[in-house]
């Protein structure tokens, strides 16, 4: 990939131990390049470990960074958000380690930003989008949980939880990084929300969403409160 379109992927982990190497290796096989920074809170399992194996087999390409502790999605996100500025990457992309993202959508993300848009967004809920393997009560709480965020927020995103995106690093660089202090589905609404408050371009790209294989979802009541309560924060946040 040339100096003037770096891309990375940013994959935050904690227990991912049975995931990180199989990740890693459908993204480095990409056609398009794609760069891998995970960000490991302090993964009893050994995923940093593990992470550090692919790092000196695939040089370059892999890099990680460790924290303390369980800090949290969205301080991990804002993590490497910054470090990918300082690294001077053109184009940021989250993604979950648990394939409940697909490898294979990276290129289309990455081509919707390409082509005009600063924001890409893998969409459940757009036309052409899916989940697979998800209770129906849970499909139908993330369904509507979207319409609540669209009714507070006034903004026109189907899957306003969704977290798989990628980023123009322009778009990251004016949005006030410092003062989002969400962690969970909260930070994936007001990242979306910010953009759009700065006038970027947001676009959804239809993907199909797997729920995960090995491993747990981090899923918790408190990341749903801070969610249900957060929008009406978001809208007298200095984003």
């Amino acid at each position: 990939m040339s100096e003037s379109s770096k891309s990375i992927v940013i994959i935050p982990t904690y227990n991912e131990v049975e995931n990180v190497d199989a990740i890693s290796r459908a993204i480095i096989s990409l056609e398009k390049s794609f760069d891998i920074l995970f960000i490991d809170d302090n993964s009893p399992d050994g995923t940093a470990e593990a992470i550090i194996k692919l790092m000196s087999e695939f040089s370059g390409r892999i890099f990680l960074e460790q924290r303390t502790g369980k800090l949290g999605l969205g301080t991990a996100y804002i993590h490497g958000f910054k470090w990918a500025i300082n690294n001077n990457y053109n184009y940021v992309i989250e993604m979950d380690c648990d394939f409940s993202h697909d490898p294979n959508d990276l290129p289309r993300l990455l081509k919707s930003c390409q082509d005009g848009a600063d924001v890409s967004i893998g969409s459940r809920y757009c036309k052409g989008g899916r989940v697979k393997n998800w209770p129906m009560d849970r499909i139908l709480m993330s369904y509507f949980a979207s319409i609540y965020v669209r009714l507070i927020l006034w903004i026109g995103i189907k899957d306003t939880t969704a977290g798989f995106k990628c980023f123009n690093a322009d778009v990251l660089k004016k949005i006030k990084l410092d003062n989002i202090i969400f962690k969970g589905y909260a930070f994936q609404i007001c990242m979306k929300y910010a953009a759009i408050k700065h006038g970027f371009k947001v676009k959804e790209i239809p993907i199909t969403f797997v729920d995960r294989i090995y491993g747990e979802s981090k899923m918790s009541t408190g990341i749903f409160k801070e969610a249900f309560f957060g929008v009406w924060k978001m809208r007298k946040m200095n984003l």
